[in-house]
C-alpha cells in the first residue's frame, strides 16, 4: 500500500480530501467517510490489531457497521474473547445494549437460535450479557453479531476495554435522559401549579392557553429524548410479536402526551404534560438505578483487564524492557516486583516469596512460593521479587478458566427465573386486556377521568419487579461465594444447594489436604529401605492420585514398563522384565498371587501400601495425611443441617478411624466408583437430597449423578467439569458458608417474588379505582423494582 492510499481499503485518495483516524497513535489517512467510519468503530472497538493481522486491504464499506464488524471474525483479534471447545464449537459472550426485561432475553434467545450455526444462546437480564455458542463452519461471529440489529439490539464482545467503554457511555446517556426529565418535570410541575390555581380561581384564556404552549414545549424532549429507550423497546417487540413491559409504558406514556396536544392546539380538555414529566422521570430513576446496581456487580466480577496489571516487566538477555502485558507469549522470562500483581501463569525461575492467592481461592493469607513451583495469573506478589517463565497467558490461564465458568454459570437460568420470565410476558398481555375493560368502564361512567385512570394502570402494573425479583438475587449471592472461594458453575446449582439435606464426602483429597507423606517404610526382605521407595516412586510416577504426591522427591528410580493405573486399587508394571505392583494389599496380593498378610498398625491419617514383585512381597509403604483446617468445626456445622456420610475407596480400617476422629455416623469404606454411585442413589431413593464433595477422576461418576455436586479447587480437570460448584478456597468451612446463602437466598427470592406480586394485586384495583395518579404509579412501579434489588443486597451482609 502505498503513502497517499486509504488505510482502510488501499485505494488512491484524490481530490484533496481528508479524513483522517488516529490508529496505533498515528495519523492515518482515509478516502472517504465509510472507510473513516469503519475505521473509527474498529479502533474503538479496542481492534487496532485488526490491521496488524488482515491479510488483505478491506473493501471500501457499502454499510459501515457489517463492515466494522467483520474486524471480529480473524481467529488473530478473536483470540482474545472466543473460547473455543473444539475443532468446530465456540463460544463467546457478549454485552447487549437495548435490554429493558426478561422479556428482552426472549426475544433475543428465540431470534438468534433460528440462525443456522447457533446451537445455544443464553441472556443474562441482571448483567446485560449473552453467552453464545455456535459452529464457525456453519457461520461467522460478524454474522452472530450483526443478528441483533434487526431486532434493536447491539452486541460486541466483552473484552476490558468494551465492557468499560459501554459501561461510561450508558451512564453518560443515562444520566442525560434523566436530567433532562427531571428539569423537565420541575418546570411543567409549576406552571401546572399556575394551570390548576388558574381552573379554581378563573384566568385568561390567553394565559391558560399560553401555560400550556409552554409546557408542551418543555415537556417534548421528555418525550422525544428522554423517553425514546421505552418507545424504541416497545417497538422491536411489537415487531417480534412479543410484549414486554415498555409497551404499556410507552402506551401510557404516547397517549397522555399525545392527548395533552391535542387539548393544547385545540383549546379544550385537559393536559397532562406534568404527569408525562413526572412518571418519565421516575421511571428513568428506578431503571438508572439498578443500572449502577448492575454495573457494580459486574465490576466486582470483571475480566482480566480489572485483575491484571497493563504492563509486565520482561527481560531479554541482560535488558529489562517495560512491555504491554497482551504482548507476553509463553517461553517469555519476567521479573515481578514486591506488591505487584502476577500477569500470567508460569513457574517460578528464581526467588522466593510468599503469594496472596485470594483472587482464585478466596484465601487472603499468603501461600509461600520458591524455584521450580507454579504461581497463577491475577495472584500478588507480597514479599521478594520473583523472576518466572511465562507458560500461559490471556484465555489460556487458570485466571481465565475460573471466569469462564463464572460466565457460564450466570448465563444459564434456573427454574425460578425461566417461571419469571414466562410469567412477565403473560402479565403485559393481561395488563393491556384489563387497561381496555378499565378504560371502557371510565368512558361509560366519567369519559372526563378515563385517559388518566388508564395512564396510572399501565404503569402501576408493569411487572419490572417481578422480572428483577430471581436474577438479582441470584448475581448478588453468586458474587458473595465467588468472593469467599466458593465459585457456581452451573445456574442451578445455587437452586438445588438450597434444599440439599444429605452432605456426602470423599475421603483423601476431600476431608484430608492430598499431601501425603512416607510415615516408615516396613521391608518385608533384605530390600532396603531407599530401594523400595525407589520402586514405588517409579510405579507412582505418572499417576496424579494424591497418594504419587508423597513419591515426588525420589530419585534413581527404575525404568517401569507396561504401567497400568488399576482404579481405587493400585498400579501394576514390569521392572527388568518382573511384574510388580503397588496399592491395596488385596489388590496386590491377587494380582501376583501371593497370601495376604498381616496389616500393620495405624492411627489417623494413615495409609497402608503393600509393594511386591513377582517373586516375594517387598514390604510395606505408611503414608501420613493431614486433615484440612477447619474440617473438624465444618462436619459439626453441617451436622446440625443435614446428614453427613463418608465414602471412600481407602481401606475401612482407615476410614472408619476417620470417621471416628469426625464423629461421623454414616461411613463405607473398600468403595469402587460403581459402589460409590449405587449408595448416593440408594439415598435419593429414601427422598434425600444430596450434595457429593470430592476431588479425583473416580468421584466423576458419584458427583455428576448427586443433585448438587462440589469439586475442591485442587481436583483433577475431569472432576471440575463434571461439578456444578469448586471449592476454590479448600476450606470446607466455605461449603457451610455456601448451604447458609443457598437457604438465605431462597428466602430473599420468595420475599421478592411475594412482594411483586402482592404489589401488583394490590395497585391495580387501586389504581382502576381512579385512587393512584400517574405520577404515583411510575413511583410506585420504580420503588417495586428498587425495594426487589435491595432486598437482594442484604445476602451481602451477616454471612457466616
Amino acid at each position: 500500500m502505498k503513502s497517499g492510499d486509504c488505510y482502510h481499503c488501499g485505494l488512491p485518495i484524490t481530490g484533496g480530501v481528508d479524513y483522517p483516524v488516529i490508529i496505533d497513535q498515528q495519523t492515518r489517512a482515509m478516502c472517504c467517510p465509510g472507510c473513516q467510519a469503519v475505521a473509527t468503530a474498529i479502533r474503538d472497538g479496542g481492534l487496532e490489531q485488526f490491521y496488524q493481522f488482515r491479510s488483505r486491504l478491506s473493501e471500501r464499506p457499502e454499510r459501515d457497521q457489517q463492515a466494522a464488524l467483520e474486524a471480529y471474525d480473524l481467529e488473530e483479534v478473536q483470540q482474545e474473547f472466543v473460547v473455543i471447545l473444539d475443532q468446530d464449537r465456540r463460544q463467546i459472550s457478549v454485552q447487549v445494549q437495548g435490554i429493558t426485561c426478561a422479556a428482552c432475553a426472549w426475544l433475543i434467545e428465540h431470534h438468534l437460535k433460528q440462525i443456522p450455526g447457533v446451537i445455544s444462546a443464553s441472556v443474562n437480564v441482571t448483567t446485560h450479557r449473552a453467552l453464545l455458542e455456535w459452529r464457525s463452519s456453519e457461520t461467522k461471529l460478524s454474522c452472530l453479531l450483526s443478528a441483533f440489529e434487526p431486532i434493536g439490539y447491539q452486541a460486541r464482545p466483552v473484552t476490558d476495554e468494551q465492557a468499560e467503554a459501554i459501561r461510561s457511555k450508558e451512564n453518560r446517556r443515562f444520566l442525560q435522559r434523566l436530567g433532562i426529565a427531571g428539569l423537565a418535570m420541575m418546570q411543567a410541575g409549576m406552571i401546572a401549579v399556575g394551570l390548576y390555581a388558574g381552573s379554581f380561581q378563573g384566568m385568561d384564556v390567553e394565559w391558560e392557553s399560553y401555560l400550556r404552549w409552554v409546557s408542551l414545549i418543555i415537556t417534548s424532549p421528555v418525550v422525544f429524548f428522554s423517553a425514546a429507550p421505552f418507545f424504541k423497546a416497545a417497538m422491536r417487540s411489537l415487531k417480534m410479536r412479543h410484549l414486554t413491559m415498555d409497551v404499556p409504558v410507552s402506551i401510557a406514556i404516547g397517549l397522555a402526551f399525545s392527548a395533552s396536544v391535542w387539548a393544547t392546539i385545540a383549546g379544550t380538555g385537559e393536559v397532562y404534560f406534568d404527569s408525562v414529566s413526572m412518571f418519565t422521570f421516575f421511571l428513568l430513576l428506578g431503571r438508572y438505578l439498578e443500572m449502577r446496581v448492575r454495573h457494580r456487580n459486574e465490576l466486582s466480577a470483571e475480566g482480566l483487564g480489572q485483575l491484571l496489571p497493563t504492563v509486565a516487566t520482561r527481560l531479554n538477555g541482560d535488558d529489562v524492557v517495560s512491555v504491554p502485558v497482551k504482548s507476553l507469549r509463553p517461553g517469555d522470562r519476567i521479573r515481578v516486583a514486591v506488591g505487584d500483581t502476577i500477569p500470567c501463569d508460569g513457574q517460578i525461575v528464581s526467588g522466593e516469596s510468599a503469594v496472596v492467592e485470594a483472587v482464585l481461592t478466596g484465601e487472603y493469607l499468603p501461600v509461600h512460593k520458591q524455584g521450580g513451583d507454579t504461581v497463577s495469573a491475577g495472584t500478588i506478589n507480597s514479599e521478594h521479587p520473583l523472576i518466572i517463565d511465562v507458560e500461559a497467558v490471556g484465555t489460556q490461564t487458570r485466571l481465565s478458566a475460573v471466569l469462564h465458568l463464572v460466565e457460564r454459570a450466570q448465563a444459564q437460568k434456573p427454574s425460578q427465573v425461566f417461571l419469571a420470565d414466562r410469567v412477565a410476558g403473560y402479565f403485559v398481555a393481561v395488563v393491556l386486556l384489563l387497561s381496555l375493560a378499565v378504560g371502557y368502564w371510565w368512558w361509560q361512567h366519567d369519559p372526563g377521568r378515563m385517559l388518566w385512570v388508564v395512564l396510572s394502570v399501565l404503569v402501576v402494573t408493569c411487572p419490572c419487579a417481578l422480572s428483577l425479583a430471581t436474577p438479582a438475587a441470584l448475581a448478588v449471592a453468586s458474587g458473595e461465594l465467588r468472593r469467599r472461594g466458593f465459585l457456581i458453575t452451573d445456574g442451578r446449582a445455587l437452586e438445588s444447594l438450597a434444599s440439599v439435606n444429605h452432605a456426602v464426602f470423599d475421603k483423601t483429597g476431600t476431608l484430608t489436604l492430598s499431601s501425603m507423606t512416607i510415615a516408615t517404610v516396613m521391608p518385608l526382605t533384605s530390600s532396603s529401605v531407599e530401594r523400595l521407595q525407589a520402586v514405588a516412586a517409579a510405579l507412582e510416577q505418572d499417576s496424579r492420585h494424591p497418594i504419587a504426591q508423597a513419591f515426588l522427591n525420589i530419585g534413581n528410580m527404575p525404568v517401569v514398563e507396561n504401567v497400568r493405573h488399576h482404579v481405587t486399587q493400585g498400579i501394576s508394571g514390569e521392572i527388568g522384565g518382573e511384574e510388580w505392583a503397588i496399592g491395596r494389599a488385596e489388590f496386590v496380593a491377587k494380582t501376583l498371587h501371593h497370601a495376604l498378610p498381616a496389616a500393620p498398625d495405624l492411627v489417623a491419617g494413615q495409609t497402608a501400601l503393600l509393594l511386591a514383585s513377582q517373586s516375594s512381597l517387598q514390604g510395606w509403604i505408611v503414608l501420613q495425611d493431614q486433615l484440612r483446617p477447619n474440617t473438624q468445626e465444618a462436619i459439626a456445622s453441617l451436622e446440625k443441617t443435614v446428614n453427613v456420610s463418608l465414602f471412600s475407596g481407602d481401606r475401612s480400617a482407615a476410614v472408619a478411624v476417620m470417621a471416628e476422629q469426625l464423629s461421623i455416623q454414616h461411613w463405607r469404606g473398600d468403595m469402587s466408583p460403581a459402589s460409590k454411585l449405587t449408595e448416593l442413589q440408594a439415598l435419593q431413593s429414601t427422598g434425600q437430597r444430596v450434595v457429593m464433595v470430592g476431588d479425583g477422576i473416580n468421584d466423576v461418576p458419584v458427583l455428576s449423578g448427586a443433585d448438587v455436586s462440589v469439586a475442591m479447587g485442587g481436583a483433577t480437570d475431569l472432576a471440575r467439569i463434571h461439578a456444578d460448584s469448586i471449592l476454590l478456597s479448600g476450606n470446607l468451612q466455605t461449603l457451610v458458608t455456601a448451604l447458609y446463602m443457598a437457604r438465605r437466598t431462597r428466602r430473599v427470592i420468595r420475599q421478592n417474588l411475594g412482594w411483586a406480586l402482592l404489589y401488583n394485586l394490590t395497585a391495580l384495583p387501586l389504581a382502576a379505582a381512579g385512587w393512584v395518579p400517574p405520577w404515583a404509579a411510575a413511583i410506585g412501579m420504580s420503588g417495586s423494582s428498587l425495594l426487589v434489588v435491595m432486598n437482594a443486597l442484604r445476602l451481602r451482609r451477616n454471612i457466616i
